[in-house]
């Protein structure tokens, strides 16, 4: 069992000592699982000739008593995180050895009174091996629990400190441009200037995590995206082409923060600036079944003015897996096509039951 903790708080606890959620398809498959698994092994164990009535009946019960663990554990799920420290897959495992006890005295009993002659052993051997394999499954299937709801959270800690490090990182070089921009254009067009301040502090508060690390949505993210580019179109001038094929995407998409507008700034960055006569950028998504895919194009120089490190398509790739799941995909890579090399990440985010319907498209799109 998983040492004590000391917290107190009541939310600490459960962050600390996170149960898996019985209520679930998952934690029900991995109990009938390892049920009938254990029912097999020790079926096919057995020397001399394989009652294949046995083994029906053994698959029978076991699946029987998954389901009523998993109910009588989803029931009191919330009772048990309310113990202290990790007492709560004490708990859990107490419950199970119980459950398991009372229902091998049942069927042992129905066994007898009813003279099905389903078991040879007695009363007391059945009861007792029953209890001592629930008791060993037991204890082994809470930690893998325990450990898998350990590295999720080590994952999303993991996640959390690349977030607020993408968030606390200003370029300067970005910066010093973008404020020549503005010194260069006060005399020149003051609307533009003043343009130009409103979307670079538009990018500022959230490079700086005004906003809290939960989901914005992808409308946000695009129109963050149009900020960015509107900065970089007034320093690179035609240089600098955007096509953007996005109109189908739904706005209210829940995407984290800061997600594309990197991948954006890598391909203006990479892609765009080492080019004397520029390139294009383009934007793609569609919806594909039930995933959204979104694409970044852009040229590829043959020599790079400042080669990356992959630290950025990392951060994206383990962002998009803790926040989607397996199925997410992040693909990257350079692809050859009519009009040269061209690098393209191309995102597969599967809609989740909680996304809702997409809404009218948004006006602010440019």
């Amino acid at each position: 069992m998983p040492p004590p903790t000391t917290a107190n708080n009541p939310r600490e606890r459960v962050e600390q000592s996170p149960l898996p959620d019985f209520c679930r398809l998952p934690a029900l498959f991995a109990l009938i699982m390892v049920g009938a698994l254990t029912v097999t092994v020790m079926w096919l164990a057995r020397n001399g000739q394989r009652d294949w009535a046995s083994y029906s009946v053994g698959m029978l019960f076991v699946t029987w008593l998954a389901l009523v663990i998993a109910v009588v554990l989803c029931k009191l799920r919330a009772l048990l995180q309310r113990l202290p420290g990790h007492l709560s897959y004490v708990g859990v495992w107490l419950l199970i050895v119980l459950i398991v006890l009372i229902a091998s005295s049942i069927a042992r009993w129905l066994d007898v009174a009813l003279q099905m002659q389903l078991g040879t052993d007695s009363r007391g051997v059945f009861v007792r091996d029953n209890v001592a394999i629930a008791a060993l499954l037991g204890a082994a299937m809470l930690r893998y629990f325990y450990v898998l709801a350990q590295w999720q959270a080590r994952l999303a800690a993991v996640t959390r400190a690349q977030v607020d490090a993408l968030q606390a990182r200003i370029r300067p070089h970005f910066l010093f441009n973008s404020m020549n921009t503005v010194a260069a254009l006060i005399r020149v067009d003051p609307d533009a200037a003043e343009r130009t301040v409103e979307d670079l502090s538009e990018l500022f508060r959230a490079a700086l995590g005004q906003h809290n690390n939960d989901d914005g949505t992808l409308g946000d993210e695009l129109a963050l995206i149009e900020r960015y580019l509107s900065i970089e179109q007034l320093r690179l001038g035609d240089r600098l082409r955007v096509q953007r094929d996005i109109e189908s995407l739904p706005d209210n998409f829940p995407l984290p923060r800061l997600l594309l507008q990197p991948l954006v700034e890598n391909a203006v960055r990479h892609g765009i600036q080492p080019l004397v006569g520029g390139g294009e950028v383009i934007l793609r998504g569609q919806r594909n079944g039930n995933a959204i895919l979104i694409e970044i194009i852009n040229p590829l120089p043959a020599t790079a003015a400042e080669p990356g490190n992959g630290h950025g398509l990392d951060s994206v790739r383990q962002r998009v897996t803790y926040r989607y799941g397996p199925q997410a995909r992040v693909e990257a890579g350079p692809q050859s096509g009519p009009d040269g090399e061209r690098f393209i990440v191309r995102l597969h985010l599967p809609i989740l039951h909680s996304s809702g319907q997409a809404n009218d498209a948004r006006t602010d799109r440019r």
